[in-house]
């Protein structure tokens, strides 16, 4: 049976590290990490990541500002709160919440924000940085980031002579996660719906990232005995043992099935979604050690 990674625990690790990091910046330059959370409508979903990452922000003692605009709020009006923040030295992440409504362009709104100060990483510059391998000055997508620590945790920082997949390409997670692991000297396959031979490449890699939306799509007959198995995905299916129109959260992969293979595996809830509002709160501090000219932590 294979070990079952806390995330939560190395979510808390991580935030203990965060609340150091944020008190150090705080005593050596009079400035409080600061964090902008703008969200847009009325998501139930969204509202509830956006809670919870406000909350983070308070914990770690950052200097925490939430704005929640109506639906039909104007691309303009949105891209004037993000350029006031933007010139706001006492911000130094700002995040937009996806998704937003549908008249509303979200590239543009990402692309607006300045890139030391996207705590997403989902700027162009940053995303290109990564690409590069400048693991230095740029800031990475907090759920990559967050998985990749998981990795690590498993095997180290070098992964020379491991083979890694990663099924799915979108920019949120599955390209950057493909760079970390490259990064890090990996052997990486970058897979996704239209992969011929999806199932028998997995079975290959030491090291699969499931990141595809398609909930328990990876079976234990994808995976090679001893891999480890980074579960990304969060769907909900319908759960009639709970109650009537109750439902549960599963990931992309079959967790009790594949835990029978898998060397280390990540639960879904209780994985790697606690990493990303703790990566969230590593990019914030990061950002601001480099905004007040201290060298920031590594982590």
């Amino acid at each position: 049976m294979a070990r079952v990674i806390d995330g939560k625990s190395a979510a808390a690790s991580v935030i203990e590290v965060v609340k150091a990091e944020a008190a150090r910046i705080a005593s050596e330059t009079g400035t409080k990490p600061g964090l902008a959370v703008i969200i847009v409508g009325d998501d139930p979903a969204s509202h509830a990541y956006v809670a919870a990452k406000s909350r983070m922000a308070k914990e770690c003692g950052f200097h925490s500002v939430q704005h929640t605009l109506p639906a039909e709020t104007s691309q303009e009006m949105l891209n004037g709160l993000v350029g006031a923040h933007n010139a706001d030295p006492s911000i130094h992440g700002i995040l937009v919440q996806l998704p937003l409504p549908k008249h509303l362009d979200s590239d543009v709104v990402i692309q607006s924000i300045r890139p030391d100060k996207d705590v997403d990483g989902l700027h162009v510059t940053n995303a290109g940085k990564l690409a590069v391998g400048d693991l230095d000055t740029g800031l990475i997508s907090c759920t990559p980031a967050g998985a990749m620590l998981l990795v690590r945790s498993v095997h180290g920082d070098d992964l020379s002579g491991l083979n890694a997949i990663v099924i799915g390409r979108s920019n949120l997670v599955g390209k950057p996660m493909g760079q970390l692991l490259l990064n890090a000297n990996a052997t990486v396959i970058m897979a996704h719906s239209r992969t011929k031979q999806l199932a028998a490449l997995t079975r290959t890699a030491d090291i699969v990232v499931a990141a595809i939306g398609r909930a328990e799509m990876v079976n234990a007959g994808w995976i090679r005995p001893g891999a480890t198995v980074i579960d990304v995905g969060i769907n909900r299916l319908p759960a009639p043992e709970k109650g009537d129109g109750k439902s549960k959260l599963v990931g992309d992969v079959a967790f009790s099935e594949a835990a029978r293979i898998a060397g280390t595996i990540t639960p879904v809830p209780g994985g790697v979604g606690p990493m990303t509002i703790a990566m969230l709160m590593v990019n914030t501090v990061i950002a601001a050690a480099r905004a007040t000219g201290l060298r920031p932590l590594d982590f």
